[in-house]
């Protein structure tokens, strides 16, 4: 009786230096974006010659940065069949994550990626600043040094001057948990018609952020003004609790009943879910 061998099983394969079996390494340049070299992953499109475009880069170009021809919108099903043979490096490999996914896995995986690249969080103020998330904090107090820093889950968040015409962003960092928490209270001015909205942000992902709950509150001699949500994270940013009004909102006639000469306190109390 003749006697076959076994296949090496996939533990036993070399591994590249980024983690990816060398076996498989191959399969993974046939799916490289010729724009921003992430790899392009189910449905993949291509041109009349065959190039392809990730999902990401198609809707932005009307020709095949390859070839120049019309891109059109051309489905490579062989190419999705032979997709779920392989196993994709994350797209932030460059800065050290080493993880390696079917293509199912891929997108939701970089959602939260740790080695994933943040835009400044600091609201109102052109940044160019992109990081890591460990960087963000760093980056926020040395270079916006209109920030305070905070301990402790139940804290007073001091705004000055709230009068004062124009937009304005007041800051601060609290720290508590391990975590920073961002506090912002924003003001618009159209014409004279003063508007605020007070959120925090986690700095960290949004799956961290629904482990906690945070409460504003203003109080004056007679009356208080109470709002409670989870925090918004560096990943959603504060721009969308913002438009949405998913964030304690009050006008100026509000804002003066609360103010003292022109300041407004504010009750900051972060808790565990």
């Amino acid at each position: 009786m003749s006697h076959h061998g076994s296949p090496a099983s996939a533990s036993n394969a070399p591994v590249t230096h980024a983690g990816i079996p060398a076996s498989n390494s191959f399969l993974v340049s046939l799916f490289e974006c010729p724009v921003c070299y992430d790899s392009v992953l189910p449905p993949i499109l291509q041109c009349e010659n065959g190039h392809l475009v990730c999902n990401n880069c198609h809707p932005k170009l009307e020709l095949c940065p390859t070839c120049r021809v019309l891109l059109g919108s051309i489905r490579n099903l062989a190419l999705e069949k032979l997709a779920n043979l392989v196993q994709f490096p994350c797209k932030y490999a460059l800065w050290g994550c080493e993880r390696i996914l079917a293509h199912t896995e891929k997108a939701d995986h970089q959602v939260n990626c740790e080695f994933r690249l943040y835009s400044c969080p600091f609201p109102g103020v052109s940044c160019n600043w992109m990081g890591l998330m460990n960087a963000a904090v760093p980056h926020l107090i040395d270079q916006h040094r209109i920030i305070t820093t905070q301990q402790g889950e139940d804290t007073v968040f001091f705004a000055s001057d709230i009068f004062r015409p124009g937009i304005f962003d007041w800051v601060m960092i609290q720290c508590c948990f391990g975590f920073n928490f961002m506090v912002v209270l924003h003001k618009r001015d159209r014409y004279g018609d003063q508007k605020f909205f007070a959120v925090v942000q986690l700095i960290g992902t949004h799956q961290q952020a629904q482990n906690f709950v945070y409460k504003l509150e203003l109080h004056c001699p007679r009356q208080s003004l109470t709002w409670k949500a989870i925090p918004r994270s560096l990943q959603e940013g504060i721009k969308t609790a913002i438009l949405g009004r998913e964030c304690l909102m009050f006008n100026n006639s509000v804002a003066k009943l609360f103010a003292k000469n022109g300041n407004l306190s504010m009750n900051v109390k972060i808790s565990r879910c």
